[in-house]
């Protein structure tokens, strides 16, 4: 996570000025609290996770509520890759920083959004997308130019692979193994092992397109402009250089708004789509898995419940004996 603090930007650039905040917030915690200063940096650190989730998420401080805290809290365990002990500790600095701003009159709200009772929950994870919902997104790059058949790819690769939002950002074309559909990822979440991940032939086709015509004249575009830098990433912006974390979500965000989705689509939503859709289809439980590079099986277990969860309100909600009462 050491990206997480050399963002220096994004505590520049943002309306909320955290570098004071968090000036004040470690006197206040020092002073109130009697927190050691071992603790105290911690709490500072885990504040600035909460920080790069909203540059990512082009969200504010002050938009947090219950929906928000528990989609961050799924960004913590899926993307972030923190275990759920720690996703408890800074879901209570968040809780502490949040009386702070509100004691110091920083922000003005009545009740701290981060309530003392919320815990980190077993199932924090966003809806799947029906197989509608999918073809909608990744139809929805229509025009032919070379950034949209890049936006084509990522999104089938996205659905078709369960990529984290690192994994994809970190793939380079070494990595690509085109005639045998497999992409190679090397930088999983913490130091897990490398694996290999399938892709059927839509993102096939959408990859070689992207490969064959849309990359090159992306490069020679920024050739002709002199931003291009010497890259081996997959995927890259205009300016030739590999695309950040924070613009592939930005590119997953738009085509969502354009395909008419649910508010708040994420690229782990294609991540959960994708394990679900293969259980829907009766892949073995270890396959998933080893798919989604998840170290224990009791991680891609909670796909297993919320599927059961689905199957069970759709029967009690459409058969025809299952609310009778004899």
């Amino acid at each position: 996570m050491n990206k997480v603090y050399q963002q220096f930007s994004f505590f520049r650039t943002t309306v909320n000025p955290l570098e004071r905040w968090l000036d004040g917030y470690d006197k206040y915690i020092r002073d109130t609290r009697g927190l050691s200063e071992n603790t105290r940096r911690i709490y500072n650190s885990d504040v600035k996770t909460f920080g790069e989730y909203l540059n990512e998420e082009s969200r504010d401080f002050k938009s947090l509520d219950r929906k928000m805290l528990i989609h961050y809290q799924a960004w913590l365990i899926e993307q972030a890759g923190y275990k759920r002990i720690s996703v408890s500790r800074k879901t209570t600095a968040l809780r502490s920083f949040y009386n702070y701003l509100r004691w110091s009159g920083e922000l003005d709200f009545q009740n701290n959004p981060v309530s003392k009772g919320f815990r980190v929950g077993r199932k924090a994870l966003p809806k799947p997308l029906n197989l509608t919902e999918v073809n909608r997104l990744l139809y929805a790059p229509e025009e032919d130019s070379p950034l949209h058949i890049r936006d084509r790819a990522i999104l089938e690769i996205l659905y078709s692979c369960g990529l984290r939002l690192s994994e994809i950002q970190q793939v380079t074309l070494e990595d690509i193994n085109l005639p045998s559909k497999e992409i190679l990822i090397r930088h999983g979440k913490g130091n897990d092992k490398q694996r290999f991940v399938l892709f059927g032939e839509p993102a096939s086709q959408a990859l070689k397109n992207y490969l064959e015509s849309a990359r090159p004249e992306i490069i020679a575009e920024a050739r002709l402009r002199k931003t291009v830098s010497e890259t081996t990433a997959l995927f890259i912006n205009h300016s030739g250089k590999p695309l950040s974390g924070r613009s592939i979500q930005k590119i997953v965000t738009k085509y969502s708004e354009r395909a008419g989705l649910t508010k708040g689509t994420h690229t782990h939503t294609l991540r959960h789509t994708f394990a679900t859709h293969m259980l829907e289809g009766e892949a073995d439980l270890r396959i998933i898995q080893e798919l989604m590079g998840h170290a224990s099986p009791v991680t891609t277990g909670v796909y297993t419940s919320l599927t059961k969860q689905e199957s069970r309100k759709a029967y009690f909600a459409h058969h025809p004996r299952a609310n009778i009462k004899e």
